[in-house]
């Protein structure tokens, strides 16, 4: 089966957009896709960047960069999530801004790709730092999101709370109220029933079609997942659910490994107490990066990017990764998983049961009318699943690994769309 070449060297290895590109080369010469359309989906339609003050408890005023990138419209509005951290590139959200188009065209849902994000330290920023923050932000990129332009989401260090600013922010401007201009807002405001939990049931959803793929049992199937956020944390108690071993959960300031498996509901409860996993009585206290190349039948890394490089990939003794968090391996590591033949269900294909769910909050609030979360469940994994099987077809008819697939399965189905559209002139 053919792999992805390694067209970056190990000094660019971690930078996300190269890795995107690398991978979204190598599958536009398997599709032998035309140059100009080439050329349209390499690089952003649109870079926004802005920087705006905000005034601080203190009464100083500190200055913030924000950004929002919007790489593809073609299939429609832009999608992406806003994330807060101190560690922001704009090489970075350019390159989550094109996961974002491939992951909603693997999942076939008429969305483009976008993403966004300030760069600040939220850990040591108060409540109304954050909303003054937020709501400056929002108005800064105002002209630029809309239902029907470009519908941001919680990401990292965002949530539900940020998105209600974010939407209040921008029906006050509007003078109506816009409940579909973000997803990911409370159940009150618009919001919908599943979507907090969506992101970690299609990482289940994923482990279950790669077990039925692969003829392997789920009774006894050991999993150690590394970041415990939201979706760690709820793909985690989804699969203890359904009878996998929860063996190891690994965060940044330290991991649990109990062979026998860790009770997830208690460990919820546990860090809800105390804001930390550390402490929790029920595992073994065990360093991060040593938890990641235990033994295990499936890996999953739910945090952040570049956690699978070529200094670790070779330890790695998980038999199927699948992958919750966006780009945690890099395009050289993906050499050396090739090689120990390890399974991998790649990003845009196994952490798309977020933006599928923010794709039905946006649908029931442009109807009015609210869907009870069972049908948002069902709804979900139907579509996960006929995506999962469309992505493993490709992968078999084009002898390339499933990342590759996922990506050409992508680039056919918005350059056609563009294709179809034709050039604007």
């Amino acid at each position: 089966m053919a792999t992805l070449t390694s067209t970056v060297t190990l000094d660019r290895e971690i930078n996300p957009w190269e890795a995107q590109n690398a991978r979204f080369e190598f599958a536009a010469r398997k599709l032998n896709l035309d140059e100009g359309i080439w050329k349209v989906l390499s690089s952003p339609s649109r870079e926004v960047i802005v920087h705006f003050p905000v005034m601080m408890d203190n009464g100083k005023i500190e200055m913030f960069t924000g950004y929002r990138v919007q790489h593809s419209q073609a299939r429609g509005p832009a999608k992406g999530g806003i994330r807060y951290s101190p560690d922001i590139t704009l090489d970075e959200i350019r390159a989550l801004a094109s996961w974002m188009t491939w992951k909603c065209a693997v999942v076939n849902i008429p969305f483009g790709g976008a993403k966004g994000g300030v760069i600040c330290e939220p850990s040591k920023m108060s409540r109304g730092e954050l909303e003054r923050m937020t709501r400056r932000y929002t108005s800064e990129i105002i002209d630029f999101i809309g239902p029907e332009k470009d519908v941001p989401a919680p990401d990292m260090n965002t949530n539900e709370q940020t998105m209600a600013w974010i939407m209040d922010t921008y029906s006050m401007h509007m003078r109506q109220t816009v409940t579909s201009v973000v997803t990911g807002k409370p159940i009150s405001m618009g919001g919908s029933r599943g979507r907090t939990e969506a992101t970690g049931r299609g990482v289940m959803v994923a482990c279950n079609e790669s077990l039925r793929y692969l003829n392997m049992q789920r009774e006894g199937c050991r999993v150690i997942v590394q970041g415990f956020g939201n979706v760690g944390s709820n793909g985690a108690r989804l699969l203890m659910e359904n009878g996998y071993k929860i063996i190891g959960i690994a965060e940044k300031d330290g991991g649990l490994y109990n062979p026998n498996g860790i009770d997830i509901h208690q460990l919820t409860e546990f860090k809800y107490r105390n804001g930390t996993t550390l402490g929790f009585k029920g595992a073994e206290a065990t360093p991060s990066d040593e938890l990641i190349t235990r033994e295990c039948e499936i890996l999953v890394p739910a945090a952040m990017e570049n956690v699978i490089t070529s200094r670790n990939a070779e330890q790695l003794r998980a038999r199927i990764l699948v992958e919750g968090a966006n780009g945690p391996t890099t395009a050289v590591a993906d050499e050396i998983l090739a090689d120990k033949r390890i399974f991998v269900v790649p990003d845009i294909l196994a952490n798309s049961g977020g933006v599928t769910a923010s794709y039905f909050e946006w649908v029931q609030d442009r109807q009015g009318y609210f869907w009870p979360e069972s049908r948002v469940n069902e709804e979900l994994e139907t579509i996960l699943r006929a995506s999962f099987e469309d992505v493993l077809r490709y992968a078999e008819s084009h002898n390339v690994n499933n990342r590759i697939a996922a990506y050409m399965l992508a680039i056919d189905r918005v350059a056609f769309t563009i294709r179809q559209r034709g050039i604007y002139a």
